[in-house]
């Protein structure tokens, strides 16, 4: 789905890494070539173009191609915490609108992924991520600085558009929820960083390419237990955390969606009172985390630095390794080497 990226790949160090995923790691020794890293960036950008193109036929949306492109398509399950995502989005619009002068780095965040049929606050989360999206995108204040995207029916032909356009990889369910998870390694392959907490299979991620090549927030699980013994009182973060508060209260009160102004009351008196996936607990560190992203995103040699060594450290997971490695632990079998005729055209 990345031929742009492949063909890079491949001119640098050869045709055997798609075979043979692990190959991948020889791209370590560029990371100090300017030229090679300025390539990356440049095939970054294409595919980023590609998208906003997508975006623009179906959505009438125009994108800035020079802002992040900050991505979360997967499965809506409060877990998964798209929720947390969406509040950092309007503290960044309520930051804008209250210094329209001031220097931010552009951002485009991008939302993605199904409801199951009868799961009420899913679909309310994405009810509420198109009516803040629909506030966001039409304010003129925004310009080229911030912009909000739903992007519908998401599937696997949609993902290989989006994952090669990534900047900023979304992966920020509560550590210890999330069993394996797949789409992030898929962005990591793709060049995009990953912000994240220590859950899944960020873990094994973040060994593969050392965890200073990602963004990594929040609490870790023994931090999540022992919050839970202690008693988790929402109430006793949300009173340092003033933007948060503000957030909610503009929610509640229908700024987002005048037509309905008590429509997600229940929603967020629901988070406030329930908060089983500590979206309020992790949301400080999750922010402070974000302006780290923005900082080093400024610094476009740095930012494509960690991207290489990302997709250098991405060889691991693919399902031949995994079928090698069951192979020899798990059935103690051997390969075999098998000299396969070449397919004859049986066509007349």
């Amino acid at each position: 789905c990345n031929p742009s990226l492949s063909h890079l790949i491949t001119e640098k160090i050869g045709a055997g890494w798609v075979k043979e995923l692990s190959q991948l790691t020889k791209l370590r020794e560029f990371v100090g070539d300017k030229s090679f890293l300025q390539e990356i960036f440049k095939t970054k950008q294409e595919n980023k173009r590609k998208l906003a193109q997508y975006v623009f036929n179906q959505y009438g949306i125009e994108l800035n191609t020079g802002s992040l492109f900050d991505i979360q398509v997967k499965r809506i399950h409060e877990y998964k915490r798209q929720t947390m995502n969406l509040l950092h989005v309007i503290i960044l619009y309520n930051r804008i609108r209250s210094n329209p002068n001031g220097d931010f780095v552009p951002r485009t965040v991008f939302f993605g992924g199904k409801a199951a049929p009868g799961y009420h606050t899913a679909k309310q989360t994405i009810s509420l991520i198109c009516h803040v999206a629909d506030v966001v995108n039409n304010d003129p204040m925004m310009k080229d600085r911030l912009k909000v995207v739903f992007l519908s029916n998401y599937r696997c032909s949609l993902a290989e558009v989006i994952m090669p356009a990534a900047d900023l990889s979304e992966q920020i369910s509560l550590a210890g929820t999330e069993a394996s998870g797949t789409g992030n390694m898929k962005f990591m392959l793709n060049g995009a960083l990953t912000i994240g907490t220590l859950d899944g299979a960020n873990v094994e991620m973040s060994e593969e390419c050392g965890i200073e090549n990602m963004f990594i927030f929040g609490m870790r699980v023994a931090d999540v237990e022992k919050l839970w013994r202690d008693g988790y009182d929402t109430r006793k973060f949300l009173s340092d955390l003033p933007e948060l508060q503000l957030a909610f209260n503009q929610i509640k009160t229908g700024f987002f969606n005048s037509s309905e102004p008590h429509k997600f009351e229940g929603f967020v008196d629901g988070l406030i009172s329930n908060d089983r996936f500590c979206v309020i607990a992790d949301f400080a560190a999750y922010v402070a985390e974000q302006e780290k992203v923005s900082e080093l995103y400024m610094d476009w040699v740095q930012w494509t630095e960690k991207c290489l060594l990302n997709i250098a450290g991405s060889g691991k997971f693919t399902s031949d390794r995994t079928i090698m490695q069951y192979a020899e632990e798990i059935w103690k079998v051997k390969s075999v080497e098998v000299d396969l005729a070449p397919v004859q055209d049986t066509k007349e």
